[in-house]
Formats: C-alpha cells, structure tokens, sequence
C-alpha cells in the first residue's frame, strides 16, 4: 500500500475542516485535507445562509464552503477528494487509510467529519429540501415569517424549534408521532402553552406536499386513520443528528449519540494529537459559524502540539 507522510492529516471539510486548514497552513505545516463524501458539508444543500457575519445580503452555502476552500488552498492546504476508510490511533505517527488504497502517517490529526441530521425518509421530503424543508430552524427559520409550519418531532430538540419558530411565524404545528413528548417538562410547558403552536399527537407524516415554487403542504395521518391536509409552507424535521463517526468508534471516546468527547473548554480528544472539530463534537449549537470557531481552536491546539514535538 502506498504511505505518505504528514505533519496535519484534517478528515472533512465544511466550516470547520476548511478553518483549520486555513490556520494550520498559515502556521507553516501544510495540512493535508481529505474533504470525505460530501464536500463542503451540509452548507452545500442549504441555498442561502443570512447569520454567517460578513455577509449583510446573505450568501449562498455551497459559494461560502468553496471560498473557504480557496482560501484554505491559497494558504498551501492540500485538498483531495476521498474519504477515510480505516484509522490506526495505537501508534504516533498515526495511520490513516484513505479509499481503502493509500495510507497516510500524520504526527497531528484534526477530525471534522460532520454529523448529518435524521429525516424522516420520505421521497417528497428528500424532493423538497431546500425548498421547504429544513433542519434547522435558526439556519431557515427567518424565510418564513408570517407564514405557517410544520414541526417534526417530540424531543427537547423539537420543542425549542417550534418555540423559536413562534416567536416569527404565523402558526406552528407540532407533529409527534407519540402520544407525549420526550422533552423536558419545562420545554413542553414551554411549548404547550405558546398560542400559536398547535400539536398533534399520535400523528405521523405522510407526504410533503409542493409544487416548482417549494412546499405548499402536508399531509398527514392521525392515530384513527384519519388523513389531513395542513397548508404550510416551511416543513422542519427535528428528530436528531448523526455524528459521522462510524469510523473512529473502538478508536476513540463517543458519548451515548455517537459524538466525539472533547476535554471541557478543547478540542482535545482522548488520544494526544487527535482534534476533534465542529458538528462531529457539537450536539448542542451545530451551526456554520460555531463550527469555523471550532476548527480555529483545534488548528491552534494542533500548531501548540507540533511546535512541542
């Protein structure tokens, strides 16, 4: 197998990947970047980002990933198609196999492989992402203002959606599958006593509704069979992330869902050398610019850590 050798090995890219390669590279060590199988991360489907600072217009998501990305290559990163296939942690430099076919030894590596949120796996859902629906409601959410929603889902999660989203749309409809949320008591008092969220239990989805301007409805079953159509035009599922980190588990730290534990207030993870960066690490905020914040802080723990090497 064909080895090659790194002082900065950063799996994925996305706000996070493409950040730390742009102070890794500025530091002097020229990082190899492995952008995985969806380049550019979840900015990529999303078509217009309005709370990234900089940018009072709005920019759209797949612009802002391929100008970090240049930025990042003008600094000297090296970024590659390819995802990693098999990692080796029991040894420095650490190995690192990439397409099944090449491995990488790197002294220092930086993970920012993402996490994907959970959609409910329907065609019309999957039809109108980006046109309608969404997972994230402070990401989207002002694109409906006035207008009428869905919610999907039972959790805290879905509780603090639909509350933010009260805040500025006209109506919000809570769909829980169950006949009680999973939330905390004070999120779905929360939610509960907000006048314009309407919830309806034991009601599953099924069909987002639209046409070639976005989502014009849904439609959706009650626990009596009953079928209804909701006129809305935003559709937000929020029934969780996954972590993309698959690859790493038996080789490093997850907590119960699945993310990589960092040591509090770092990037650190239980291996010395091996950062952990934005989504893959963040259950909690999971936006773009959380995320670059977090890969500059694992870039500057990695540059301290091969400075002492």
């Amino acid at each position: 197998m064909e080895t090659e050798k790194t002082k900065c090995l950063i799996v994925g890219s996305g706000p996070a990947g493409y950040t730390a390669a742009i102070y890794v590279s500025r530091a002097g060590f020229t990082p190899i970047l492995y952008e995985g199988m969806a380049p550019g991360g979840q900015l990529t489907t999303t078509t217009r980002i309005e709370n990234f600072p900089g940018f009072p217009d709005g920019i759209d998501g797949g612009v802002l990933m391929e100008n970090m990305k240049q930025q990042a290559i003008r600094y000297g990163a090296d970024i590659r198609m390819g995802a990693v296939t098999g990692v080796d942690f029991t040894m420095r430099p650490f190995r690192v196999t990439v397409n099944g076919e090449k491995r990488i030894e790197a002294e220092a590596l930086i993970i920012a492989t993402g996490a994907e949120a959970r959609y409910l796996g329907l065609e019309s859902e999957q039809r109108f992402r980006g046109m309608g629906v969404s997972a994230c409601a402070t990401c989207d959410g002002f694109f409906y203002r006035g207008q009428d929603v869905v919610v999907v889902g039972g959790g805290d999660s879905a509780c603090e959606e639909a509350a933010y989203l009260a805040t500025i749309c006209r109506k919000v409809y809570m769909i829980v599958r169950k006949d009680r949320f999973r939330a905390s008591k004070a999120m779905q008092e929360r939610v509960m006593t907000t006048p314009n969220i309407e919830i309806r239990f034991e009601t599953t989805t099924q069909e987002v509704l639209g046409d070639d301007s976005g989502v014009t409805g849904v439609r959706v079953r009650r626990a009596d069979g009953r079928e209804e159509e909701l006129g809305v035009t935003g559709f937000f599922v929020a029934i969780g992330h996954q972590p993309n980190t698959e690859i790493f588990r038996g080789s490093l730290e997850l907590d119960d869902e699945g993310y990589i534990k960092t040591a509090p207030g770092s990037c650190r993870t239980n291996i010395v050398g091996v950062f952990a960066a934005g989504d893959v690490q963040d259950p909690h905020y999971r936006q773009a610019i959380t995320a670059a914040g977090s890969g500059c802080a694992a870039a500057l723990e990695c540059e301290r850590f091969l400075l002492q090497l």
